[in-house]
């Protein structure tokens, strides 16, 4: 209910973030997918926007607003058109633009028409351990929305006849249910962080079926010592290492995906490697990085 609440209110998004009274700050640094950006911040003051993708509903309304509104879509269109003239005018606001990925900045230049500074999210890796991976399942953990192509991967699993475990929740939860029954999926729904970490772990290989921002659940994996399968496109472009920590299916079809899933051989994969591949995303990394950018912003604007 929540969420869906959250999706109807979203007309008033860009006014009650316009009315952050900020003030009595010099720097601000906001971290969004779409509102934040369009705070307001005072003429000498510099803002820094860790900017993770340019709004879905700006540049992918079909899959990310026609499913989600279904019968509604008619009367959503004209609300969502003048959201993403809001949208293309803030991203306009922030004296710098930190995108989380390349495939995230290359978004950025054609949708906003500005460049981003790269900078790779980070990853708690303290927070995961290499497990035995001895389960015979694929594991999905994802926000069940259109684009992350849940569908696909539940057809290609049934037809490679391997056990896949979905985690997670979202809008196209019972519409994935549906599809799942009969076949060698089953849906988890929500999953505690603990327990996650043990499926995580046990997998024989960790899905990415659709084409992801960024493509942090490769990382979390690789944190695991398990690798990945992705969809090669988008953010997992920048997390999967072919033949180190995972590989690609390249045709976002269930055909493509089934056929990957049965050459797959986890035995391949080197949990000491794939552990030290995480490690380049911890957080002090990315807390050093996300300083200098912001010193070299406040330089940059200085009167």
């Amino acid at each position: 209910m929540r969420r869906r609440l959250f999706r109807m209110l979203a007309p008033f998004y860009p006014l009650a973030f316009e009315s952050f009274d900020l003030r009595r700050f010099d720097t601000v640094i906001s971290s969004t997918t779409a509102w934040a950006k369009g705070i307001v911040v005072r003429p000498d003051a510099v803002h820094v926007c860790y900017c993770h993708t340019v709004s879905r509903f700006v540049f992918d309304y079909d899959r990310y607003v026609r499913e989600l509104a279904g019968p509604l879509e008619p009367f959503a269109r004209p609300v969502v058109r003048a959201l993403a003239r809001w949208d293309l005018q803030a991203a306009q606001r922030p004296s710098a633009l930190v995108a989380n990925s390349v495939n995230g900045a290359a978004r950025i230049r054609a949708w906003y028409g500005r460049e981003a500074h790269v900078l790779h999210p980070p990853v708690d890796i303290d927070r995961f351990e290499v497990g035995p991976g001895r389960g015979e399942y694929a594991l999905i953990i994802s926000r069940l929305l259109p684009y992350k192509r849940i569908d696909l991967a539940i057809e290609a699993c049934r037809m490679a006849a391997v056990p896949l475990l979905v985690a997670g929740t979202g809008p196209a939860e019972e519409r994935l249910r549906r599809l799942a029954k009969g076949t060698t999926t089953t849906m988890l729904g929500y999953v505690k962080d603990d327990a996650l970490r043990v499926l995580l772990g046990d997998a024989r290989v960790v899905l990415v079926p659709g084409t992801e921002d960024y493509g942090l659940v490769p990382v979390e994996a690789a944190a695991c010592g398990r690798p990945t399968l992705a969809f090669g496109a988008g953010g997992a472009l920048e997390t999967v290492v072919p033949g180190v920590t995972g590989e690609f299916f390249h045709e976002e079809t269930a055909e493509s995906l089934a056929g990957a899933l049965r050459s797959f051989e986890p035995g391949r994969y080197d949990p000491s490697r794939l552990r030290a591949h995480a490690e380049g995303f911890s957080p002090p990394r990315f807390i050093q990085r996300l300083q200098e950018i912001v010193e070299e912003t406040r330089e940059k604007h200085r009167p």
